[in-house]
């Protein structure tokens, strides 16, 4: 697609992460979770208070994707302590890629995941991981496509329900 800018987001666009967040996650989700676990999930998630948090944090990064001054899908990193399991130094964890849903199929994904490699390889990571939700096929297939490969299982509490989230990986350096 042509001219989609990938930017990092400070913390005075907070109120565009929080929507772009909001909505794609809904858009992917909300089809197969009920509406009190989405909407719990979407205001602890995503609350003020979080998004602030996690973009103060400096082991963690989030970047806008932009087409014509509209933020079409995100990307959130982590690093170090900042990621959600395995902590290690030597790798990077690709928490979030969401893109809009009129944009789905467009590389918008394909480009928020090059940035994270290309991080990944300025940090010198040994490795890129992730977890991805075992009935999200589409996501699946693009991290497969891309490289990586499953390497085990946590759960997801979405409100009340576990989900079991696919947890892969793809090395970088040998």
């Amino acid at each position: 697609m042509a001219d989609i800018q990938i930017e990092k987001i400070s913390l005075n666009e907070i109120d565009q992460l929080q929507k772009i967040g909001r909505q794609t996650f809904q858009e992917t989700f909300s089809e197969v979770n009920s509406e009190e676990n989405m909407k719990k999930y979407l205001e602890e998630s995503f609350s003020a208070e979080k998004l602030t948090s996690e973009l103060s944090n400096p082991d963690s990064e989030f970047y806008f994707a932009v087409l014509d001054d509209k933020v079409i899908g995100y990307l959130k990193i982590n690093f170090g302590d900042s990621q959600t399991e395995l902590k290690d130094q030597k790798s990077l964890e690709i928490e979030r890629i969401y893109v809009s849903k009129e944009f789905h199929g467009k590389k918008v994904g394909q480009l928020l995941y090059e940035k994270a490699i290309e991080i990944a390889k300025i940090k010198k990571s040994h490795y890129v991981w992730l977890g991805v939700w075992e009935e999200n096929h589409r996501a699946l297939s693009f991290y497969k496509k891309n490289g990586f490969v499953e390497f085990d299982k946590h759960i997801f509490r979405l409100g009340n329900d576990e989900q079991t989230d696919i947890m892969m990986k793809l090395k970088i350096i040998n």
